[in-house]
């Protein structure tokens, strides 16, 4: 377990930019050391866990290490497959919704650093969640790949400058997704052997 955090590692935590971390560290609110010689500041685990507590940051982030995930699709088989293999995987943890008011609650009470997206949903459409999504700041960090079968090229385009991160067409291969998960959240991508 990691005792003594960067920077840029505790605002990947904190869901927040490192120039917060670091003011807050620079101001007395976040404490922590400096790496001698060096301009270099360090957060120590304990520091970093007061630190959310007290400003209402999740904690389960660092109680787990692990990076969430929330799965908005209301295809119940491919939902269990994404699911399985992101669990199967161990280094995240994943919820899953069915439908884009579910995805909206969700995204506010749970805080993942990624969504996988259905862009046809029963309620509202995947551009309208990358709408909502995107015109809060908070969720600045937040990556979103689209999912769909049924989707020209033109409304890519539109989704992406709707926010979403990627995009990949139905039927995909699931090993695929998975790079593309740990790509966009700076992972390491382990192939299954």
């Amino acid at each position: 377990m990691k005792t003594v955090f960067t920077t840029g590692e505790a605002a990947k935590i904190c869901k927040v930019s490192q120039q917060t971390i670091i003011r807050c560290f620079d101001s007395g609110q976040l404490k922590g050391f400096r790496v001698p010689g060096s301009r270099f500041r360090r957060i120590p685990r304990d520091q970093l866990y007061a630190f959310m507590r007290d400003n209402g940051i999740p904690t389960d982030a660092l109680d787990s290490g692990k990076r969430r995930i929330l799965v908005v699709d209301d295809d119940e088989q491919l939902v269990e497959l994404i699911c399985d293999q992101l669990e199967r995987d161990g280094r995240f943890e994943v919820r899953s919704v069915n439908n884009g008011f579910d995805a909206g609650m969700t995204v506010k009470e749970y805080r993942p650093d990624l969504i996988i997206l259905d862009v046809m949903l029963p309620d509202i459409n995947g551009k309208e969640v990358c709408q909502r999504v995107r015109s809060e700041k908070s969720m600045d960090e937040i990556r979103i790949i689209c999912i769909s079968g049924m989707v020209e090229d033109d409304k890519i385009q539109e989704l992406h400058s709707a926010g979403a991160n990627d995009f990949m067409r139905k039927p995909f291969d699931i090993d695929i997704l998975i790079e593309r998960v740990c790509h966009l959240l700076d992972m390491e991508v382990t192939t299954s052997a």
